[in-house]
């Protein structure tokens, strides 16, 4: 595959890769989100039960969010075209699958496989962009280009699954199908063999059976803690290996010659920040958007078109501004437009806070999306341009399946504590409980400011002077 120069001009073939790329992170995008208005349909027609239908969000999240690190980790080992290959065609069959069958299991199965197959794709992807544009202005802006096409995909898959469930729940899975055939057939011919950087070293086996181990365990406790009691024996329980795990991980970490996780990699006060702001943004927005759903279309009765084009603000903010994040966090630095981001999710849920028995679509829905909007816009590149700026080509896999891994097991933990609150808090009033479910996303949002504000520290350096003489003390922006 050709590489950039930071100031080079991209060619078609440079351009083509990158839209195949951008292209199937938007699937993998659009997955987690586009089920979401069809999952009533979904029950009636397979006859599932509640605490059944919820296995087909939370299968996809538990492939996803937990195997993540070691996809990024197998793409640095065996190649990453390698590897975004292989996952791309297993995702298209278990497109197909998931929209043929008729027994809910299978379906709940297939999207197990696809969050599978997308825990590969998604850091594969991000790492053959990394490293084949040139750190700073060429390869932010390819990263702008990636991550808009992440961010809308999320962002408008509720508006194109309220179009799809109108012919029926089943287009919902059927439609990735040819995008992800057409995908792979361009990969093949724009993503040329080469010879890649790979790592050294095998796979860390105990390393990745314990994280992703502790990563599914714990998206299942949270995911059941709401049924079974979070002071249940079985909750305390399953935190408490979920624990033992983590601590297993860490220790093999730190012994094996080749670790999955460099644990040096978390000194970095951006990556850190970084993954914490997108367990944030991810995680906050995934339990308002259930709340949502609940909202629009089970008190106020609204279709699911209706509900759908409810989230049209934010999703259409999304897609037109993210490719142009790169220019901006070249002139002002991603800590700063992260910081704005922060601020815009907090206001956002502060605006739905106010909700009612009759909504105003003026002064409480559309201005409330569009600072959705505007977050995801800024914040969600600059995330991603912050996670993998100086990191070594043979660990961009690893920052990258970091990163992902955040936001995936953020949005299932958050999504599980939001409905717990929305749960228990609804059997006098239904409002209460919305405010109540809401008020969680937004005290997140203000935490991820607060978060985001540590990364504008500013320190003095010494500058030398263009003339060569004295050196000329000014003050830069740490971000």
């Amino acid at each position: 595959m050709p590489h950039s120069s930071p100031d080079e001009r991209w060619d078609a073939r440079l351009w083509a890769a990158l839209t195949v790329l951008s292209a199937v992170v938007f699937l993998d995008a659009l997955d987690v989100s586009m089920v979401g208005v069809a999952l009533p349909s979904i029950q009636a027609d397979l006859g599932l039960s509640t605490s059944a239908l919820q296995w087909v969000v939370s299968g996809y999240v538990l492939g996803y969010g937990g195997l993540l690190l070691l996809g990024g980790r197998t793409a640095d080992l065996l190649g990453r075209r390698r590897v975004f290959l292989a996952a791309l065609a297993v995702f298209a069959v278990a497109s197909l699958l998931g929209g043929v069958v008729n027994d809910g299991t299978l379906l709940i199965a297939a999207r197990f496989v696809k969050g599978v197959s997308a825990a590969f794709t998604a850091p594969a992807a991000l790492s053959i962009i990394t490293t084949t544009f040139a750190e700073g202005p060429s390869r932010n802006r390819a990263l702008s280009v990636f991550t808009a096409a992440g961010a809308s995909g999320f962002s408008l898959g509720l508006v194109i699954s309220g179009f799809l469930t109108q012919l029926g729940w089943r287009w919902t899975f059927l439609m990735p199908v040819p995008v992800a055939v057409i995908a792979l057939v361009a990969a093949l011919r724009y993503l040329p063999r080469r010879e890649e950087e790979r790592a050294e070293g095998g796979h860390d086996l105990i390393g990745a059976v314990t994280i992703t181990a502790s990563m599914l365990l714990l998206v299942f406790t949270v995911v059941q803690a709401p049924e079974a009691g979070w002071g249940s024996l079985r909750t305390i329980g399953s935190l408490a290996g979920v624990v033992a795990l983590l601590a297993a991980f860490v220790v093999t970490e730190r012994r094996v010659r080749h670790p999955l996780v460099r644990l040096g990699i978390l000194r970095s006060g951006p990556i850190v920040r970084a993954n914490l702001g997108l367990v944030i943004l991810f995680g906050s927005y995934v339990g308002f958007q259930f709340v949502a759903m609940q909202y629009f279309q089970n008190f106020l009765h609204w279709s699911a078109l209706a509900t759908a084009l409810a989230f049209l603000p934010a999703g259409l903010l999304v897609a037109v501004t993210s490719t142009k994040m790169g220019d901006l966090a070249d002139r002002f630095g991603t800590g700063r437009l992260i910081v704005v981001g922060s601020a815009a999710l907090a206001g956002g849920y502060a605006f739905f806070l106010r909700v009612n028995a009759d909504p105003d679509l003026v002064t409480l829905v559309i201005p409330g999306m569009v600072l959705l909007g505007i977050a995801f816009a800024l914040s969600f590149p600059s995330l991603n341009i912050q996670a993998t700026n100086g990191v070594a080509d043979d660990e961009q896999g690893l920052a990258s399946g970091l990163l992902n891994t955040s936001g995936q097991v953020g949005g299932a933990v958050v999504l599980a504590v939001v409905t717990a609150v929305l749960t228990s808090n609804t059997s006098a009033d239904p409002l209460d409980g919305f405010r109540a479910a809401i008020t969680v996303s937004a005290i997140l949002g203000l935490v991820g400011l607060a978060i985001a504000l540590t990364g504008l520290r500013r320190t003095r350096t010494a500058v030398p002077a263009a003339d060569g003489g004295t050196p000329d003390e000014r003050v830069l922006e740490t971000v």
